[in-house]
This record gives C-alpha cells, structure tokens and sequence, in this order.
C-alpha cells in the first residue's frame, strides 16, 4: 500500500479520466464507442457518469480495455500505511480509555502525573494493536 500512498496526491481531472485520456491519444468519441460497440451518445454518457462519479467499476474496466489500458483500484490510508492507521486509532481509543479512569481518580483526589497518564496511554494502545479489538473501529 504504501507504493500508492503518493496517488492521494494526484487530482482527477475536471473532465474525468476517460475524457481526458481519450482527448491525450487524439481519440475521438466515435473511434471509442466503435471499440466498445457503443454509440458516440453512450460515450458522452459514459464521460458524464465518471466526471460526476456516478460510473461503475465494470464500466471503467471496459472502456480501458478499450483504449488499450487497464483500471487500477484501490483504498488508500490517509495516515499512509495500515500500521500507521491502527496506530493512530488504537492511541486514540487508549487516550479515551485512560483519560475516563484519570479524570475519575481525579474526582477521587488520587491524580496521576502527565508522564505517568502518557505511559498508560502508551502500554494501552500497544495492548490495543496486540488484540485488534472490533471496537477500534467504531
């Protein structure tokens, strides 16, 4: 995953893939719609559908088979890396976890140290990512 971290930072472009591939070749409508044995109003549609998103994958397959290329899909982190999402969700479920039982300490006038808050915090989203529990995603 981390080969297409650097993707997040390419824009599509305003017209679409297809369009904008299709004009970079000097490929007309027709000549496509003719590799798809489609009308050059299916195309139209087609390039309306993927510029505003509403394209399916099926469709984005075919026309790039069509013009000689092939789709490649995927989901990237935003933290970069798998490791780096389940670390950030798993500190941010220790933070909660050990702030609840701090802040009731406090009340009970027995507060810890901010070093020793940050240990805990620490040693509980290491448990976390050891036990990868279904509530780290809610």
């Amino acid at each position: 995953m981390l080969s297409y971290a650097s993707l997040k930072q390419v824009a599509n472009p305003p017209t679409g893939w297809i369009k904008a591939i299709r004009n970079a070749l000097g490929m007309s409508m027709q000549q496509l719609g003719n590799k798809l044995s489609i009308t050059k109003q299916s195309i139209q549609e087609i390039e309306q559908r993927e510029k505003y998103g509403s394209i399916t994958l099926k469709s984005l397959k075919e026309v790039a088979k069509a013009m000689d290329m092939q789709l490649v899909y995927g989901l990237v982190p935003n933290d970069g890396s798998l490791d780096a999402l389940i670390d950030r969700k798993a500190k941010e479920l220790a933070r909660q976890i050990v702030m609840r039982t701090s802040n009731t300490m406090k009340l009970e006038d027995q507060q810890n140290s901010d070093q020793r808050i940050k240990n805990a915090i620490q040693e509980r989203a290491t448990a976390i990512k050891n036990e990868m529990p279904k509530i780290l995603w809610d």
